[in-house]
C-alpha cells in the first residue's frame, strides 16, 4: 500500500457517515477525522461568545473531545459559520494536512471529496432518506436526555441541509466521482461492508 492514501466520505447529517468513516478506517489501520467537529466546535465557542473566525484560528485538538458538541443548537452554530470563508481558510490546511498524513487517511464532512481532498484515492456520498436520518437522530439525542421532538429534529435537519447545500462556498454535494451510498434501508453493518469493497477496489494492487 502506498504511503499515503487518503478516503473522503460525505453526506449529510445521520446518514451514517460518521459510523461508516469510523469502521473502515479500523478495518484498514486508517487516520480517522470527523470534520465536522471542527464545525461544531468553533460553533460552540461562537455560541459561548467568541470571534467564529478567532476561534477557528485557535482551535486545538482538545477542542474536539467535548460531549457537548452533539447538541441541536451547536449543530445549527456549526452550519452557520461554515458559511463564513474566513472560518473556512482557517480550517482547510488542518484538514489537508491531516489527509497527507502517513498510513493512509479516512475523512468525513460536507465538501471533503469537492473541495478539501478533490484528489482524494477514493470518494463516498453517505446519504439517506429525511425521514430515516430525522428518527435516528431524534432516537440518538433521546438517548443523551435531550427533550425533542421527532418533528423538531426533522424540521432542524432540513434547514440545516438547505443551508448547507444552497451556500456559495463550499456547499454540501457529491463529487462527480463519488460511489453513491444510500443507507435508508441498510444495517450499519450492511452500509459498511459497502463502502468497505468500494475502498477496497480503489486500493493499488
Amino acid at each position: 500500500m502506498r504511503v499515503q492514501f487518503t478516503v473522503a466520505i460525505d453526506g449529510p447529517a445521520a446518514a451514517g457517515k460518521g459510523t461508516i468513516s469510523k469502521a473502515v478506517a479500523q478495518h484498514f489501520g486508517f487516520a480517522h477525522l470527523d470534520t465536522g467537529l471542527l464545525y461544531r466546535a468553533v460553533g460552540l465557542k461562537v455560541l459561548n461568545g467568541a470571534d467564529p473566525t478567532q476561534a477557528a484560528r485557535a482551535l486545538t485538538p482538545g477542542d474536539l473531545t467535548g460531549g457537548d458538541l452533539r447538541t441541536p443548537d451547536v449543530a445549527q452554530a456549526a452550519s452557520r459559520v461554515a458559511i463564513l470563508p474566513e472560518v473556512r481558510q482557517a480550517l482547510v490546511d488542518f484538514q489537508r494536512s491531516f489527509a497527507r498524513g502517513p498510513g493512509g487517511a479516512v475523512l468525513d464532512g460536507r465538501d471533503i471529496g469537492t473541495v478539501i481532498c478533490p484528489e482524494a484515492d477514493v470518494k463516498l456520498y453517505v446519504t439517506a432518506s429525511d425521514e430515516v436520518r430525522a428518527h435516528r437522530r431524534w432516537k440518538e439525542l433521546t438517548g443523551k436526555g435531550i427533550d425533542v421532538t421527532e418533528a423538531e429534529v426533522l424540521d432542524e435537519m432540513r434547514i440545516r441541509d438547505s443551508r448547507d447545500a444552497g451556500r456559495d462556498l463550499a456547499p454540501m454535494r457529491a463529487a462527480a466521482d463519488a460511489v453513491l451510498l444510500d443507507t435508508s434501508a441498510l444495517s450499519i453493518d450492511a452500509a459498511t461492508a459497502q463502502a468497505i469493497a468500494a475502498i477496497q477496489a480503489g486500493l493499488p494492487a
